[in-house]
């Protein structure tokens, strides 16, 4: 059986080296200022509309949750967050963004190993779903003028390869499951 990393590269078509060259560089230090730029201008028109808001500088994360994922057009990609509170999911997801692009280690420290597949077991993380996922967390990169092209590449690529990944372990968690 492959990997479950090797999974992730053969259907998400990143080579690992790829999806962690985020390693290379320090984006959230190389990010921080052009962030801190675009939250000023988001944070207003969000608090404007009623939006949760908590200081988020990564804010593009912020709109692909709040407004694209929560506010999907397909029920059924909705009905995959329907048990999950939305404030949380953004908090979550913004932690373990900036840790893992090399800023402060804000997720772990709340939470403890991210262990990606254990946390999303409940969830039915299937190939549709990461490939919607994917589609908002990219019109929400897209979106956002202060991220340089290079650095939209590499976190797109992180993306998709653990979106994979976490497919890779529902998988195997549903053989697990089917084992008497």
């Amino acid at each position: 059986m492959h990997s479950l990393r090797q999974k992730a590269s053969e259907w998400s078509g990143i080579d690992t080296a790829d999806a962690f060259a985020i390693d290379d560089n320090n984006l959230f230090f190389k990010l921080s200022s052009t962030f801190h730029q675009f939250l000023h201008q988001v944070s207003s028109v969000l608090s404007q509309m009623g939006l949760f808001w908590n200081s988020i500088s990564c804010s593009f994360l912020l709109i692909a949750l709040e407004i694209r994922v929560y506010n999907d057009e397909e029920e059924w990609f909705r009905s995959i967050f329907a048990n999950s509170k939305k404030e949380e999911a953004i908090q979550n997801l913004y932690e373990f963004f900036v840790e893992r692009m090399g800023g402060p280690t804000l997720y772990s420290e709340r939470k403890g190993d991210p262990a990606l597949i254990g946390r999303h077991r409940p969830f039915p993380v299937k190939h549709q779903a990461a490939e919607r996922w994917l589609h908002h967390m990219e019109k929400a990169l897209e979106s956002t003028p202060y991220i340089d092209a290079d650095s939209k590449l590499k976190i797109m690529k992180f993306f998709r390869h653990t979106a994979f990944f976490l497919v890779a372990g529902d998988e195997l968690k549903n053989q697990n499951q089917r084992v008497p």
